[in-house]
């Protein structure tokens, strides 16, 4: 997606060999008109797949799954990384490992958002190491829920997640492909 290349060429920030910031326009402030662009695309991408629902993790993965549900009409569902008072106790869950706070979250939806034969369309605004979606993965299955596809904001290419999913058999669109950071640039997969 040229748009979001373009996007990230100009407004993202490398950090070392491993980590691009995107905090201007996707994970701290939200470029809407940007989001909605990928919504659209996302949908055109996965417009072949009878879906039910969006799962995602909270909170970077909410703004492009809400767009992306918004252009399929369907509703979004996120899982919480954090037990509110107000969230029932029976919940699908599992570990997420983040490589870039470096903790593991405890991500949790609640057993009426997700339930067994639903059609479910994964997305999320990295693929990295596959953890987050690795973890969607795990609740659906606990779920017994079908997920037709994973939609990947930006994936690095030059880290196991694709591999991970590749292996399980998962389709997954990215819209950005990130091959390395040389020298302080972006390099994508053409």
């Amino acid at each position: 997606m040229k748009l979001l290349e373009d996007r990230i060429r100009r407004d993202g920030r490398i950090l070392g060999t491993e980590v691009l910031k995107v905090d201007s326009f996707l994970n701290h402030q939200i470029d809407p008109e940007l989001m909605a662009a990928i919504g659209k695309e996302f949908a055109r991408l996965f417009a072949d797949k009878k879906i039910d629902k969006i799962l995602t993790v909270e909170s970077s993965g909410i703004a492009p799954a809400v767009f992306t549900g918004l252009s399929l009409h369907v509703p979004v569902v996120f899982a919480r990384k954090n037990k509110s008072l107000t969230l029932p106790d029976d919940v699908w869950t599992a570990d997420v490992y983040s490589f870039t706070k470096e903790i593991t979250n405890h991500i949790m939806i609640d057993h009426r958002f997700l339930v067994a034969g639903e059609s479910i369309l994964l997305i999320d605004d990295f693929l990295a190491n596959g953890q987050a979606i690795e973890g969607l993965l795990s609740i659906t299955q606990q779920a017994e829920a079908e997920v037709v596809g994973v939609g990947i904001v930006i994936e690095k290419t030059f880290q196991k997640g694709r591999q991970l999913l590749d292996g399980l058999g998962v389709e997954v669109e990215s819209l950005a492909r990130i091959t390395s950071f040389d020298e302080g640039k972006v390099s994508f997969l053409s």
